[in-house]
């Protein structure tokens, strides 16, 4: 399987991610901004965390405009898999392939800390490594996490089982403790936290490994 990650001007966590791409057996190709196409044969697209842009404007409104985001949009609306994490999360929204947005913290601070998530639902190919209801521990990093949707959007990401992770703690004021969403096809999935800093005992937690290989196992059998 061939995973593509993307770099924008601020991404921080590119390499990170296509390591624990890597390491969950994937072959990986870096993209850059500006390219106009992904590699040929990439079966799922990795948004990273960072803060592209400066996160002038808004967090991701700018790296949605990138030529690459026409791109993964297409891959996307094909049926592609993509997944965007912390600042790829907030791209995500601004390009229209999840809904709602993230807003500033709560607090008004920056947070930097593990955290508890509750595995929410196990029917997508990104989760089906995890047990219904389990608890893992992931690092969050950032100052925008506050997911924010409108009651109806709300009803409808639970009435369609599509809230892949909750805070057991909330960290930042999301609605509903929402840590993160997948698309209505399932294949595309946005979180705050960062499970490829959890991917490697030596960062001390492997909880973040289970997406990656539950990912890898799921298209496998696609």
């Amino acid at each position: 399987m061939k995973a593509a990650v993307v770099t924008f001007p601020g991404s921080n966590c590119d390499r990170d991610l296509a390591v624990a791409f890597e390491g969950a057996g994937f072959q990986v190709a870096r993209v850059w901004h500006k390219d106009s196409a992904l590699p040929e044969g990439v079966d799922v697209v990795g948004v990273p965390g960072g803060f592209s842009f400066g996160d002038y404007l808004r967090c991701g409104a700018i790296a949605a405009q990138s030529p690459i985001s026409a791109a993964i949009r297409a891959h996307a609306e094909r049926g592609g898999y993509v997944l965007g994490i912390c600042n790829g999360f907030q791209v995500l929204t601004e390009m229209g392939l999840l809904p709602g947005v993230l807003m500033r913290n709560a607090t008004l601070k920056f947070v930097c800390r593990t955290v508890t998530l509750k595995v929410t639902t196990v029917a997508s190919d990104f989760t089906s490594a995890y047990a219904p209801g389990q608890s893992i521990r992931i690092p969050i990093a950032h100052h925008d996490g506050n997911y924010t949707i409108d009651a109806e959007g709300l009803k409808r990401l639970q009435a369609e089982d599509r809230i892949a992770f909750t805070y057991v703690d909330n960290p930042n004021g999301s609605m509903a403790d929402i840590a993160g969403v997948l698309s209505e096809n399932r294949r595309v999935l946005g979180m705050m936290p960062h499970p490829e800093r959890a991917a490697e005992a030596a960062l001390g937690g492997e909880d973040g490994r289970g997406m990656f290989a539950s990912l890898m196992r799921g298209m496998a059998l696609a």
